[in-house]
């Protein structure tokens, strides 16, 4: 059984190479400041949870478009994808805080709660449920943003200097590009 649970892992590691690390150590290689790496991380993550499935990336796209510059979209979009399993998890935190917030009753996370659901009994209940849990997030995204930033930005400090160009254009060596361009105009 443990030979399953080895392979299934080593089946995976391609994969989270291929869409998650891999495109992480291009974002750092580009040369963008810690600042803003850390704030784009912790905001794709802070609109990643968002408890509406399939909005985050509709979320994250006009907060790039507003932002401009002031983010690094890739990192967002990254931080989206790597939120997702987050997203599914956190939902129940915040219907249960939304519904603290507004004194309101809980929503039964039931098998029959799923039967009504599924036959449009409880259409109401879930109406109510879907404001809760967006109130819970909109009062807890801003401290998961402020606490994600100032945890991430030390660790893209250390990241940055560690993955980015050590050696400036002024150093460099001449790419195959500036070299053929060279011979040409000689």
């Amino acid at each position: 059984m443990s030979d399953a649970a080895g392979s299934g892992l080593g089946a995976m590691a391609p994969w989270l190479r291929k869409k998650i690390v891999d495109p992480f150590v291009k974002i750092l290689r580009r040369g963008a400041e810690p600042k803003q790496l850390a704030f784009s991380t912790a905001l794709g993550i802070s609109l990643g949870v968002f408890p509406i499935v399939g909005v985050t990336v509709f979320l994250c796209g006009l907060a790039i478009a507003v932002l401009g510059s002031s983010v690094n979209a890739p990192t967002v979009m990254l931080a989206n994808f790597i939120a997702t399993p987050l997203e599914l998890s956190l939902m129940i935190v915040f219907l249960r805080f939304g519904e603290f917030i507004m004194g309101g009753g809980h929503f039964p996370l039931t098998s029959d709660a799923l039967k009504k659901v599924l036959t449009g009994e409880a259409s109401m209940e879930i109406f109510r449920s879907l404001l809760h849990a967006l109130l819970g997030w909109l009062v807890l995204a801003p401290l998961i943003l402020g606490a994600l930033y100032v945890i991430l930005l030390p660790a893209f400090v250390i990241l940055v200097h560690k993955f980015s160009n050590t050696s400036g254009p002024k150093s460099a060596s001449p790419s195959s590009t500036e070299l053929k361009l060279r011979v040409r105009d000689t």
